[in-house]
């Protein structure tokens, strides 16, 4: 919902971690940097999707204070290489450097460039029958620190738009998760399926849903009173 008071309630809510999602929604850098000041303290983690694999977009989200990205469409291990040198700093990487971001404290974490590798977690999302053929070569890059499967992309790229249900894009994650032990996922069945078949990260439901549904059950209650 791209909205910062959204982002604090639901991180009080018992949620291991939250996605700030830039792919599929409105949020625009100011936007995020609003919601990671909601969740400051929260014991809820915020993990940001930015938009594309992009080194631009990973310094500015790196500088204010995003610890966590997942980062959709890798689709081979030069991608995953890539994705990785966007988050480090010279000669490890290609991340453009600032005195005083709000990811340091404003300057006050003195040594904070030096360990910042250290504390970024990176994530790739595989979404396709390419992604996944290459998924053991991407889960080996030095720096990648987890892989999730995107099953709603990975089920148009298999023929089977709309439907991540389809015995063939179940069984093509099954198989993945050996080495993706992570999904984005809002059919609560599936979420169910796929933390018995060994999920670590599971993404179990997006805060319009929960508007959406919850509020249409309770004008239903109240119809015709």
């Amino acid at each position: 919902m791209s909205n910062p008071i959204s982002a604090e309630i639901l991180g009080q809510c018992g949620f291991d971690w939250m996605m700030l999602d830039m792919e599929n929604s409105p949020n625009e850098l100011e936007h995020v940097l609003h919601q990671l000041q909601a969740l400051q303290g929260s014991p809820t983690m915020p993990v940001v999707r930015p938009p594309w694999n992009d080194m631009v977009m990973f310094k500015r989200l790196l500088d204010i204070g995003a610890r966590t990205l997942i980062v959709p469409y890798i689709q081979n291990s030069e991608e995953a290489r890539q994705a990785v040198a966007y988050t480090r700093y010279p000669p490890d990487g290609v991340r453009g450097y600032a005195g005083a971001p709000r990811a340091s404290g404003y300057g006050r974490i003195k040594d904070y460039a030096r360990r910042s590798a250290d504390e970024i977690c990176l994530l790739l999302q595989i979404e396709t029958r390419e992604g996944l053929a290459h998924l053991e070569e991407i889960a080996s890059v030095d720096g990648v620190d987890g892989v999730f499967i995107g099953p709603g992309d990975l089920s148009a790229d298999m023929g089977h738009l709309g439907n991540p249900r389809h015995p063939e894009v179940v069984a093509a994650v099954n198989e993945a998760f050996g080495k993706a032990p992570g999904i984005l996922i809002g059919d609560e069945a599936l979420a169910h399926h796929f933390i018995k078949e060994g999920g670590l990260f599971v993404a179990v439901g997006a805060d319009q849903n929960l508007l959406r549904d919850s509020a249409s059950a309770l004008a239903a209650r109240f119809k015709g009173h």
